[in-house]
Protein backbone atom coordinates (compact mmCIF):
# COMPACT_ATOMS: atom_id res chain seq x y z
CA UNK A 1 0.00 0.00 0.00
CA UNK A 2 1.31 3.64 -1.36
CA UNK A 3 1.51 5.64 2.08
CA UNK A 4 -0.23 9.08 0.79
CA UNK A 5 2.49 12.00 0.80
CA UNK A 6 1.60 15.93 0.32
CA UNK A 7 3.58 17.56 -2.54
CA UNK A 8 4.62 21.31 -2.16
CA UNK A 9 5.02 22.87 -5.11
CA UNK A 10 6.03 26.06 -5.23
CA UNK A 11 5.45 29.26 -7.64
CA UNK A 12 1.78 28.20 -8.13
CA UNK A 13 -0.98 30.58 -7.75
CA UNK A 14 -4.49 31.47 -9.77
CA UNK A 15 -2.46 33.21 -12.40
CA UNK A 16 0.25 30.59 -13.35
CA UNK A 17 -0.86 28.73 -16.90
CA UNK A 18 -3.13 26.23 -16.63
CA UNK A 19 -1.89 22.16 -18.21
CA UNK A 20 -3.76 18.39 -18.45
CA UNK A 21 -1.48 15.78 -18.67
CA UNK A 22 -2.83 13.04 -21.24
CA UNK A 23 -1.34 9.33 -20.85
CA UNK A 24 0.25 10.98 -17.87
CA UNK A 25 1.14 7.19 -16.20
CA UNK A 26 2.31 7.79 -12.94
CA UNK A 27 3.25 11.13 -12.90
CA UNK A 28 6.57 12.00 -14.41
CA UNK A 29 5.58 14.80 -16.57
CA UNK A 30 2.95 16.33 -14.22
CA UNK A 31 5.86 16.57 -11.51
CA UNK A 32 7.99 18.38 -13.91
CA UNK A 33 5.27 20.81 -14.99
CA UNK A 34 4.25 21.38 -11.38
CA UNK A 35 8.11 22.17 -10.36
CA UNK A 36 7.74 24.70 -13.23
CA UNK A 37 5.00 26.64 -11.38
CA UNK A 38 2.16 25.71 -13.67
CA UNK A 39 -1.01 24.26 -12.52
CA UNK A 40 -2.00 20.35 -13.25
CA UNK A 41 -6.01 20.72 -14.18
CA UNK A 42 -6.08 17.01 -14.84
CA UNK A 43 -4.06 13.94 -15.43
CA UNK A 44 -5.50 10.90 -17.26
CA UNK A 45 -4.25 7.27 -17.81
CA UNK A 46 -5.69 4.11 -18.57
CA UNK A 47 -3.35 1.91 -16.07
CA UNK A 48 -5.30 1.94 -12.58
CA UNK A 49 -1.65 1.31 -10.57
CA UNK A 50 0.00 4.51 -12.37
CA UNK A 51 -3.42 6.42 -11.36
CA UNK A 52 -3.25 5.23 -8.28
CA UNK A 53 0.16 5.76 -7.50
CA UNK A 54 0.18 9.50 -8.66
CA UNK A 55 -3.13 9.71 -6.58
CA UNK A 56 -1.21 8.56 -3.34
CA UNK A 57 1.90 10.80 -3.82
CA UNK A 58 0.09 14.52 -5.12
CA UNK A 59 -2.96 14.24 -3.53
CA UNK A 60 -3.86 17.63 -4.28
CA UNK A 61 -3.89 17.47 -7.84
CA UNK A 62 -7.77 18.33 -8.72
CA UNK A 63 -8.33 15.30 -10.92
CA UNK A 64 -5.74 12.73 -11.44
CA UNK A 65 -8.41 10.03 -13.56
CA UNK A 66 -8.27 6.37 -15.00
CA UNK A 67 -10.23 6.67 -18.44
CA UNK A 68 -9.35 5.04 -21.44
CA UNK A 69 -9.07 8.06 -23.94
CA UNK A 70 -10.41 6.36 -26.97
CA UNK A 71 -13.68 6.57 -25.35
CA UNK A 72 -13.24 9.35 -22.71
CA UNK A 73 -13.91 12.64 -25.03
CA UNK A 74 -12.82 15.85 -24.38
CA UNK A 75 -16.23 17.57 -24.02
CA UNK A 76 -16.42 14.89 -20.68
CA UNK A 77 -13.08 16.49 -19.55
CA UNK A 78 -14.92 19.80 -20.13
CA UNK A 79 -17.72 19.56 -18.18
CA UNK A 80 -15.91 17.84 -15.44
CA UNK A 81 -13.33 20.45 -14.57
CA UNK A 82 -15.93 23.10 -15.62
CA UNK A 83 -13.68 24.99 -18.28
CA UNK A 84 -13.19 24.54 -22.21
CA UNK A 85 -9.84 26.18 -22.32
CA UNK A 86 -6.32 25.11 -21.34
CA UNK A 87 -3.30 26.65 -22.05
CA UNK A 88 -0.81 24.05 -22.28
CA UNK A 89 -1.66 20.06 -22.99
CA UNK A 90 1.58 17.78 -22.42
CA UNK A 91 1.63 14.06 -22.69
CA UNK A 92 3.37 10.88 -23.76
CA UNK A 93 1.46 8.59 -25.92
CA UNK A 94 2.07 4.86 -25.65
CA UNK A 95 5.68 4.45 -27.55
CA UNK A 96 6.02 0.64 -27.54
CA UNK A 97 4.51 0.65 -31.15
CA UNK A 98 7.47 2.96 -32.36
CA UNK A 99 10.53 1.27 -30.27
CA UNK A 100 13.67 0.54 -31.99
CA UNK A 101 13.46 -3.00 -30.16
CA UNK A 102 10.64 -3.62 -32.83
CA UNK A 103 13.10 -3.38 -35.85
CA UNK A 104 14.66 -6.96 -34.65
CA UNK A 105 11.12 -8.64 -36.17
CA UNK A 106 10.81 -6.14 -39.11
CA UNK A 107 7.60 -4.59 -37.88
CA UNK A 108 8.75 -1.16 -38.06
CA UNK A 109 9.26 -0.78 -41.48
CA UNK A 110 9.33 -2.20 -44.76
CA UNK A 111 6.66 -4.34 -46.12
CA UNK A 112 6.35 -6.54 -42.97
CA UNK A 113 4.61 -3.27 -41.47
CA UNK A 114 2.57 -4.52 -38.34
CA UNK A 115 -0.03 -1.88 -37.71
CA UNK A 116 0.16 -1.41 -33.81
CA UNK A 117 -2.76 0.29 -32.91
CA UNK A 118 -0.79 1.95 -30.06
CA UNK A 119 1.23 3.79 -33.27
CA UNK A 120 -2.82 5.56 -33.06
CA UNK A 121 -3.19 6.65 -29.90
CA UNK A 122 -1.38 10.54 -30.57
CA UNK A 123 -4.93 11.04 -32.51
CA UNK A 124 -6.52 11.02 -29.35
CA UNK A 125 -4.06 13.34 -28.03
CA UNK A 126 -4.71 15.83 -30.76
CA UNK A 127 -8.76 15.08 -30.39
CA UNK A 128 -7.96 17.13 -26.63
CA UNK A 129 -6.01 19.78 -28.75
CA UNK A 130 -8.42 20.39 -30.88
CA UNK A 131 -10.92 20.87 -28.43
CA UNK A 132 -9.13 22.64 -25.86
CA UNK A 133 -7.19 24.83 -28.11
CA UNK A 134 -4.18 25.24 -25.99
CA UNK A 135 -1.36 28.13 -26.90
CA UNK A 136 1.10 25.26 -26.34
CA UNK A 137 1.28 21.53 -26.33
CA UNK A 138 3.75 19.24 -25.94
CA UNK A 139 4.23 15.19 -27.52
CA UNK A 140 7.12 13.05 -25.62
CA UNK A 141 8.01 9.69 -27.56
CA UNK A 142 10.94 7.59 -28.18
CA UNK A 143 12.94 8.12 -31.48
CA UNK A 144 11.86 5.15 -32.82
CA UNK A 145 8.70 6.91 -33.33
CA UNK A 146 11.20 9.29 -36.11
CA UNK A 147 11.50 5.67 -38.37
CA UNK A 148 8.49 3.78 -37.51
CA UNK A 149 7.06 2.78 -41.23
CA UNK A 150 9.70 5.12 -42.37
CA UNK A 151 9.03 7.84 -40.92
CA UNK A 152 5.26 7.72 -42.29
CA UNK A 153 3.75 8.22 -38.23
CA UNK A 154 6.40 10.84 -37.73
CA UNK A 155 5.22 12.59 -40.41
CA UNK A 156 1.43 12.03 -39.87
CA UNK A 157 1.88 13.55 -35.75
CA UNK A 158 3.36 16.73 -37.23
CA UNK A 159 0.88 17.30 -40.15
CA UNK A 160 -2.38 16.44 -38.62
CA UNK A 161 -1.77 18.70 -35.48
CA UNK A 162 -0.28 21.64 -37.90
CA UNK A 163 -3.86 21.56 -39.44
CA UNK A 164 -5.96 20.80 -36.58
CA UNK A 165 -9.28 23.06 -36.61
CA UNK A 166 -8.59 24.31 -40.22
CA UNK A 167 -12.02 23.24 -41.46
CA UNK A 168 -13.21 25.16 -38.94
CA UNK A 169 -11.67 28.48 -39.53
CA UNK A 170 -8.93 27.75 -37.35
CA UNK A 171 -5.10 28.65 -37.85
CA UNK A 172 -4.04 25.51 -36.94
CA UNK A 173 -0.40 24.76 -34.92
CA UNK A 174 3.13 25.53 -35.78
CA UNK A 175 4.59 22.73 -35.18
CA UNK A 176 8.16 21.29 -34.76
CA UNK A 177 10.34 18.60 -33.68
CA UNK A 178 13.52 18.52 -31.75
CA UNK A 179 15.61 15.53 -29.95
CA UNK A 180 15.95 16.05 -26.33
CA UNK A 181 19.08 14.68 -24.55
CA UNK A 182 18.17 13.93 -20.84
CA UNK A 183 21.69 14.11 -19.41
CA UNK A 184 22.56 17.83 -20.94
CA UNK A 185 19.60 18.73 -18.79
CA UNK A 186 20.83 16.99 -15.57
CA UNK A 187 19.49 13.61 -15.77
CA UNK A 188 22.08 10.94 -14.80
CA UNK A 189 21.07 9.33 -18.02
CA UNK A 190 21.64 8.24 -21.78
CA UNK A 191 18.30 8.92 -22.82
CA UNK A 192 17.11 11.01 -25.44
CA UNK A 193 13.92 11.45 -26.97
CA UNK A 194 11.43 12.91 -29.44
CA UNK A 195 9.34 15.94 -28.29
CA UNK A 196 7.00 17.46 -30.82
CA UNK A 197 6.09 20.70 -29.37
CA UNK A 198 2.81 22.80 -31.20
CA UNK A 199 2.36 26.72 -30.63
CA UNK A 200 -1.08 27.93 -32.17
CA UNK A 201 -0.29 29.60 -35.09
CA UNK A 202 -2.13 32.79 -34.37
CA UNK A 203 0.41 33.47 -31.32
CA UNK A 204 3.14 35.55 -31.71
CA UNK A 205 6.86 34.39 -31.38
CA UNK A 206 8.77 30.93 -31.88
CA UNK A 207 8.83 28.05 -29.19
CA UNK A 208 13.13 27.96 -29.24
CA UNK A 209 13.84 24.11 -29.47
CA UNK A 210 17.45 24.76 -27.02
CA UNK A 211 15.96 23.96 -23.54
CA UNK A 212 18.31 24.74 -20.32
CA UNK A 213 18.86 22.54 -17.47
CA UNK A 214 15.70 23.26 -14.46
CA UNK A 215 17.28 25.87 -11.89
CA UNK A 216 17.53 23.00 -9.72
CA UNK A 217 19.78 21.04 -12.09
CA UNK A 218 23.57 20.51 -12.61
CA UNK A 219 24.78 19.24 -15.80
CA UNK A 220 26.17 16.46 -16.08
CA UNK A 221 25.31 14.35 -13.42
CA UNK A 222 26.61 11.00 -13.24
CA UNK A 223 24.80 7.53 -11.69
CA UNK A 224 27.67 7.65 -9.09
CA UNK A 225 25.97 11.07 -7.73
CA UNK A 226 22.62 9.86 -7.85
CA UNK A 227 22.93 6.70 -6.02
CA UNK A 228 25.80 6.51 -4.29
CA UNK A 229 24.74 7.07 -1.16
CA UNK A 230 22.59 4.28 -0.95
CA UNK A 231 22.94 1.42 1.65
CA UNK A 232 25.22 -1.37 0.22
CA UNK A 233 22.64 -4.60 -0.53
CA UNK A 234 23.00 -8.14 -1.61
CA UNK A 235 21.05 -9.87 -4.43
CA UNK A 236 17.39 -10.72 -2.91
CA UNK A 237 18.05 -7.99 -0.24
CA UNK A 238 17.01 -5.19 1.32
CA UNK A 239 13.37 -4.02 2.29
CA UNK A 240 10.46 -1.91 1.05
CA UNK A 241 11.16 1.11 3.72
CA UNK A 242 14.01 1.59 5.65
CA UNK A 243 16.26 4.10 7.22
CA UNK A 244 19.10 5.51 5.22
CA UNK A 245 22.93 5.03 5.89
CA UNK A 246 23.44 8.28 6.88
CA UNK A 247 27.57 8.07 6.82
CA UNK A 248 27.60 6.86 4.01
CA UNK A 249 25.32 9.52 2.92
CA UNK A 250 28.14 12.20 4.79
CA UNK A 251 31.15 10.97 2.65
CA UNK A 252 28.87 10.93 -0.30
CA UNK A 253 28.67 14.78 -0.35
CA UNK A 254 31.74 15.92 -0.70
CA UNK A 255 31.09 15.99 -4.41
CA UNK A 256 29.07 19.19 -5.24
CA UNK A 257 26.89 17.82 -8.23
CA UNK A 258 25.82 14.72 -5.57
CA UNK A 259 25.35 17.32 -3.18
CA UNK A 260 22.75 19.40 -5.69
CA UNK A 261 21.33 16.39 -6.89
CA UNK A 262 20.37 14.77 -3.79
CA UNK A 263 19.30 17.80 -1.89
CA UNK A 264 18.04 19.69 -4.66
CA UNK A 265 16.21 17.56 -7.74
CA UNK A 266 16.10 14.00 -5.18
CA UNK A 267 14.48 16.14 -2.02
CA UNK A 268 16.03 13.96 0.16
CA UNK A 269 15.38 15.89 3.06
CA UNK A 270 11.57 15.74 2.88
CA UNK A 271 11.69 11.91 2.66
CA UNK A 272 11.74 10.23 6.36
CA UNK A 273 12.89 6.83 5.32
CA UNK A 274 14.09 5.03 2.27
CA UNK A 275 11.61 3.21 0.27
CA UNK A 276 11.70 0.80 -2.59
CA UNK A 277 15.26 0.03 -2.35
CA UNK A 278 14.85 -3.80 -2.58
CA UNK A 279 17.10 -6.08 -4.62
CA UNK A 280 15.94 -8.62 -7.26
CA UNK A 281 17.47 -12.00 -6.59
CA UNK A 282 19.27 -13.33 -9.33
CA UNK A 283 20.46 -16.97 -9.80
CA UNK A 284 23.87 -18.09 -9.14
CA UNK A 285 24.94 -18.74 -12.08
CA UNK A 286 23.90 -14.99 -12.87
CA UNK A 287 25.67 -13.76 -10.28
CA UNK A 288 29.04 -15.58 -10.67
CA UNK A 289 28.34 -13.81 -14.84
CA UNK A 290 28.41 -10.51 -12.68
CA UNK A 291 31.40 -11.25 -11.07
CA UNK A 292 32.96 -11.40 -13.62
CA UNK A 293 32.08 -7.60 -15.82
CA UNK A 294 33.98 -4.84 -14.34
CA UNK A 295 32.39 -1.35 -14.09
CA UNK A 296 31.15 0.26 -17.33
CA UNK A 297 31.54 -3.25 -19.28
CA UNK A 298 29.59 -5.51 -21.14
CA UNK A 299 29.61 -8.70 -21.98
CA UNK A 300 30.81 -8.10 -25.52
CA UNK A 301 33.85 -6.53 -24.60
CA UNK A 302 34.70 -8.95 -21.54
CA UNK A 303 34.37 -11.48 -24.41
CA UNK A 304 36.26 -9.85 -27.11
CA UNK A 305 38.89 -7.45 -25.23
CA UNK A 306 39.59 -9.76 -22.35
CA UNK A 307 38.55 -13.53 -23.47
CA UNK A 308 35.99 -13.78 -20.33
CA UNK A 309 33.89 -17.02 -20.70
CA UNK A 310 30.57 -16.56 -19.37
CA UNK A 311 28.02 -19.56 -18.31
CA UNK A 312 25.07 -18.03 -19.87
CA UNK A 313 23.74 -20.85 -21.59
CA UNK A 314 22.93 -18.78 -25.30
CA UNK A 315 23.99 -18.34 -28.68
CA UNK A 316 27.03 -15.78 -28.06
CA UNK A 317 26.77 -14.11 -31.33
CA UNK A 318 23.32 -12.99 -30.68
CA UNK A 319 23.54 -12.23 -26.81
CA UNK A 320 26.91 -10.58 -26.75
CA UNK A 321 25.26 -7.64 -24.50
CA UNK A 322 23.39 -10.01 -22.14
CA UNK A 323 24.92 -8.11 -19.28
CA UNK A 324 25.91 -4.52 -18.81
CA UNK A 325 27.74 -3.31 -15.48
CA UNK A 326 26.69 0.40 -15.37
CA UNK A 327 29.52 3.24 -14.19
CA UNK A 328 29.80 5.69 -11.93
CA UNK A 329 31.83 8.22 -14.01
CA UNK A 330 29.14 8.30 -16.86
CA UNK A 331 25.51 8.48 -17.00
CA UNK A 332 23.28 4.94 -16.80
CA UNK A 333 22.10 3.46 -19.67
CA UNK A 334 18.39 4.44 -20.40
CA UNK A 335 15.78 3.09 -17.75
CA UNK A 336 13.60 1.25 -19.88
CA UNK A 337 10.25 -0.83 -18.49
CA UNK A 338 11.69 -3.44 -19.45
CA UNK A 339 13.54 -3.70 -16.01
CA UNK A 340 10.18 -5.44 -14.74
CA UNK A 341 10.79 -8.33 -16.83
CA UNK A 342 15.00 -8.46 -15.83
CA UNK A 343 17.91 -6.04 -14.63
CA UNK A 344 20.91 -7.88 -16.52
CA UNK A 345 21.41 -4.72 -18.70
CA UNK A 346 21.74 -2.82 -15.56
CA UNK A 347 24.67 -4.37 -12.93
CA UNK A 348 25.09 -1.87 -10.15
CA UNK A 349 28.09 -0.72 -10.70
CA UNK A 350 30.00 -2.04 -7.30
CA UNK A 351 27.67 -4.30 -6.17
CA UNK A 352 26.87 -7.67 -7.36
CA UNK A 353 23.13 -7.24 -7.87
CA UNK A 354 20.98 -5.58 -10.45
CA UNK A 355 19.54 -1.89 -9.59
CA UNK A 356 16.78 -1.73 -7.38
CA UNK A 357 13.02 0.34 -8.33
CA UNK A 358 14.94 3.20 -6.19
CA UNK A 359 17.99 3.53 -8.04
CA UNK A 360 16.38 3.24 -11.11
CA UNK A 361 13.59 6.03 -9.81
CA UNK A 362 16.32 8.43 -8.76
CA UNK A 363 18.05 7.68 -12.58
CA UNK A 364 14.83 8.91 -13.50
CA UNK A 365 15.17 12.17 -11.35
CA UNK A 366 12.06 10.73 -9.12
CA UNK A 367 12.48 12.59 -5.81
CA UNK A 368 13.12 10.20 -2.95
CA UNK A 369 9.59 11.05 -1.23
CA UNK A 370 7.67 9.98 -4.44
CA UNK A 371 6.83 5.94 -3.55
CA UNK A 372 6.60 3.31 -6.00
CA UNK A 373 4.19 -0.03 -5.30
CA UNK A 374 5.82 -2.27 -3.44
CA UNK A 375 5.87 -5.36 -6.31
CA UNK A 376 8.91 -4.81 -7.93
CA UNK A 377 7.13 -5.86 -11.22
CA UNK A 378 4.61 -2.55 -11.27
CA UNK A 379 7.55 -0.37 -10.17
CA UNK A 380 10.19 -0.94 -12.55
CA UNK A 381 7.25 -0.93 -14.97
CA UNK A 382 6.07 2.39 -14.04
CA UNK A 383 9.19 4.27 -13.76
CA UNK A 384 10.12 2.93 -17.18
CA UNK A 385 7.57 4.44 -18.54
CA UNK A 386 7.72 7.67 -17.14
CA UNK A 387 9.05 10.84 -18.51
CA UNK A 388 11.99 12.11 -16.31
CA UNK A 389 10.60 14.82 -13.75
CA UNK A 390 13.83 16.91 -14.09
CA UNK A 391 13.23 16.67 -18.08
CA UNK A 392 9.63 17.96 -17.82
CA UNK A 393 10.68 20.73 -15.81
CA UNK A 394 13.13 22.00 -18.06
CA UNK A 395 9.86 22.03 -20.66
CA UNK A 396 7.55 23.42 -18.45
CA UNK A 397 9.97 26.06 -17.37
CA UNK A 398 10.59 26.85 -21.18
CA UNK A 399 6.76 27.04 -21.73
CA UNK A 400 6.05 29.02 -18.61
CA UNK A 401 8.84 31.54 -19.77
CA UNK A 402 7.07 31.55 -23.69
CA UNK A 403 3.74 32.49 -22.01
CA UNK A 404 4.69 35.23 -19.95
CA UNK A 405 6.50 36.93 -22.60
CA UNK A 406 3.40 36.84 -24.80
CA UNK A 407 1.85 39.86 -23.88
CA UNK A 408 5.08 41.67 -24.66
CA UNK A 409 5.52 39.91 -27.70
CA UNK A 410 1.93 40.71 -28.54
CA UNK A 411 2.60 44.52 -27.99
CA UNK A 412 5.04 45.04 -29.77
CA UNK A 413 3.74 43.29 -33.06
CA UNK A 414 1.40 46.00 -33.09
CA UNK A 415 4.03 48.42 -33.20
CA UNK A 416 4.90 46.96 -35.97
CA UNK A 417 2.71 46.27 -38.93
CA UNK A 418 3.51 44.25 -40.88
CA UNK A 419 3.88 44.36 -44.81
CA UNK A 420 0.94 44.20 -47.28
CA UNK A 421 0.18 41.22 -48.26
CA UNK A 422 0.83 41.81 -51.90
CA UNK A 423 3.96 43.70 -51.09
CA UNK A 424 4.97 40.35 -49.17
CA UNK A 425 3.97 38.06 -52.20
CA UNK A 426 6.23 40.14 -54.54
CA UNK A 427 9.17 40.03 -52.51
CA UNK A 428 8.70 36.19 -52.06
CA UNK A 429 7.65 35.95 -56.16
CA UNK A 430 11.39 37.41 -57.37
CA UNK A 431 13.05 35.24 -54.84
CA UNK A 432 11.35 32.11 -56.04
CA UNK A 433 13.20 32.78 -59.31
CA UNK A 434 16.50 32.47 -58.11
CA UNK A 435 19.00 29.80 -58.35
CA UNK A 436 20.74 28.56 -55.05
CA UNK A 437 23.58 30.74 -55.86
CA UNK A 438 21.99 33.71 -56.86
CA UNK A 439 20.01 33.12 -53.65
CA UNK A 440 22.93 32.57 -51.26
CA UNK A 441 24.99 36.13 -53.06
CA UNK A 442 22.02 38.34 -51.89
CA UNK A 443 22.66 40.73 -49.46
CA UNK A 444 21.76 40.04 -45.85
CA UNK A 445 19.30 42.32 -45.71
CA UNK A 446 17.91 41.77 -48.86
CA UNK A 447 17.56 38.07 -47.47
CA UNK A 448 16.25 38.92 -44.10
CA UNK A 449 13.37 40.73 -45.73
CA UNK A 450 12.29 37.56 -47.89
CA UNK A 451 12.53 35.30 -44.73
CA UNK A 452 10.68 37.52 -43.24
CA UNK A 453 7.93 37.58 -45.78
CA UNK A 454 8.14 33.84 -45.89
CA UNK A 455 7.27 33.49 -42.34
CA UNK A 456 4.37 35.98 -42.26
CA UNK A 457 2.70 34.59 -45.24
CA UNK A 458 2.85 31.27 -43.73
CA UNK A 459 2.26 31.81 -39.89
CA UNK A 460 2.52 27.82 -39.32
CA UNK A 461 6.09 27.61 -40.53
CA UNK A 462 9.00 27.11 -37.77
CA UNK A 463 12.46 27.69 -39.14
CA UNK A 464 13.45 24.61 -37.24
CA UNK A 465 11.97 22.08 -39.82
CA UNK A 466 13.18 23.99 -42.96
CA UNK A 467 15.69 20.95 -43.22
CA UNK A 468 13.76 17.87 -42.38
CA UNK A 469 10.68 17.47 -44.52
CA UNK A 470 10.07 14.08 -45.18
CA UNK A 471 9.10 12.84 -48.88
CA UNK A 472 5.22 13.37 -48.91
CA UNK A 473 3.85 16.41 -50.43
CA UNK A 474 0.13 17.71 -51.37
CA UNK A 475 -1.05 20.55 -53.09
CA UNK A 476 -1.26 24.03 -50.90
CA UNK A 477 -4.29 26.26 -51.82
CA UNK A 478 -2.16 29.29 -50.52
CA UNK A 479 0.36 28.66 -52.35
CA UNK A 480 -1.79 28.38 -55.68
CA UNK A 481 -3.47 31.76 -55.24
CA UNK A 482 -0.46 33.47 -54.19
CA UNK A 483 1.49 32.40 -56.50
CA UNK A 484 -0.04 31.02 -59.45
CA UNK A 485 3.08 31.52 -62.23
CA UNK A 486 4.98 28.58 -60.27
CA UNK A 487 4.61 25.70 -61.43
CA UNK A 488 2.21 22.73 -60.14
CA UNK A 489 4.89 20.89 -58.54
CA UNK A 490 5.78 24.05 -56.63
CA UNK A 491 2.71 24.47 -55.49
CA UNK A 492 2.94 22.15 -53.20
CA UNK A 493 3.82 21.95 -49.20
CA UNK A 494 5.60 19.11 -47.36
CA UNK A 495 3.60 17.30 -44.99
CA UNK A 496 5.97 16.85 -42.29
CA UNK A 497 7.30 20.09 -41.98
CA UNK A 498 4.88 21.92 -43.72
CA UNK A 499 7.41 23.82 -46.14
CA UNK A 500 6.41 25.38 -49.16
CA UNK A 501 8.37 22.80 -51.51
CA UNK A 502 8.98 26.48 -53.57
CA UNK A 503 10.67 27.81 -50.93
CA UNK A 504 12.93 24.71 -49.78
CA UNK A 505 16.28 26.15 -51.00
CA UNK A 506 15.39 29.47 -48.84
CA UNK A 507 15.24 27.36 -45.75
CA UNK A 508 18.42 25.58 -46.82
CA UNK A 509 20.11 29.26 -47.33
CA UNK A 510 18.94 30.38 -44.29
CA UNK A 511 20.18 27.53 -42.02
CA UNK A 512 23.49 27.58 -43.50
CA UNK A 513 23.70 31.66 -43.04
CA UNK A 514 22.59 30.73 -38.93
CA UNK A 515 25.54 27.74 -38.80
CA UNK A 516 27.70 30.32 -40.26
CA UNK A 517 27.32 32.68 -37.71
CA UNK A 518 25.87 35.74 -40.75
CA UNK A 519 22.18 35.51 -38.82
CA UNK A 520 21.87 35.95 -35.42
CA UNK A 521 19.33 33.53 -33.18
CA UNK A 522 17.03 36.78 -32.85
CA UNK A 523 17.44 36.92 -37.03
CA UNK A 524 17.22 33.81 -37.91
CA UNK A 525 13.32 33.25 -35.87
CA UNK A 526 12.30 36.96 -37.79
CA UNK A 527 8.70 37.57 -37.77
CA UNK A 528 7.61 40.75 -37.84
CA UNK A 529 10.75 42.35 -36.81
CA UNK A 530 11.48 39.80 -34.36
CA UNK A 531 8.68 39.65 -32.58
CA UNK A 532 5.56 37.82 -33.95
CA UNK A 533 1.97 38.16 -34.75
CA UNK A 534 -1.43 37.08 -35.96
CA UNK A 535 -1.16 35.97 -39.77
CA UNK A 536 -3.74 37.96 -39.70
CA UNK A 537 -2.04 40.78 -40.21
CA UNK A 538 -0.59 40.06 -43.60
CA UNK A 539 -4.35 39.08 -45.17
CA UNK A 540 -5.44 42.86 -46.44
CA UNK A 541 -3.74 43.59 -49.68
Amino acid sequence: MIQRIYSKVEGQGPSAPSFIDLFCGCGGFTLGMLRAGLQCAAAIDFDSEAVSTLQANLPSLPYVLQRDLTKYKPADLAELIGRDRIDVIVGGPPCQGFSTARKVDGTNHGARLTDDPRRHLYREFLKYVDFFQPSVFVIENVLGMRQAADGEYFTRVQHEARTLGRKHGRTGYRVHAQIEDAAALGVPQKRRRQLIVGVRADLPGYFIPELAPAPSAIAPTTLGDAIGDLPVLRAGGGQNESEYDLARRANHLTSETARNYLFKVLEIERATNLTNHVARPHSDRDLRDFARLREGETSAVAMRERGVKFEFPYDKSSFKDRYTRQSRKGQCSTIVAHLSKDGLMFIHPTQNRSITPREAARIQSFPDWFRFPEARTHSFRLIGNAVPPLVAESVGTAIAQFLREMPERSAKALQHAAPKRNALVTKLSHLASLKRNNLRALKKQEFLEGWQALLILFPDLHPVNALDHGDRQSPSPELAVFFPELQSQARRRYLRSGWPVAFEVFGREAWRRRNDGELSMDEFYRWMGGHGGPAERASTS
